[in-house]
């Protein structure tokens, strides 16, 4: 199925989102509709984390995932690795800086 979404009026999905095989990081924001498509289509089959990284939203261009591991970057704080860990299956066996 493909489902069209925009993020605050911008068409790159891709960098306010990651989705893997077994979760989906989605950025913090005000694009209740762009929420709203994921929860519809997803919820149901992987988690949904709604986060950000080194405080921004742009959680796609700055993270990249598998159903093994998240790498995120330096910059990531504390409470955001924790917020992702917390949010993440158990089965993910890292999350690397």
């Amino acid at each position: 199925m493909a489902v069209r979404a925009r993020f605050e009026n911008s068409n790159e999905v891709g960098v306010f989102a990651t989705l893997t095989n077994s979760y989906a990081l989605v950025a913090i924001g005000s694009s209740e509709n762009f929420y709203s498509i994921f929860e519809a289509e997803l919820q149901d089959v992987i988690p949904i984390c709604h986060a950000t990284i080194a405080g921004t939203r742009i959680v796609g261009r700055l993270t990249a995932g598998n159903r093994k591991g998240l790498l995120v970057p330096t910059s990531t704080t504390d409470q955001e690795l924790q917020h992702l860990r917390n949010s993440l299956p158990d089965a993910l066996s890292s999350i690397q800086i």
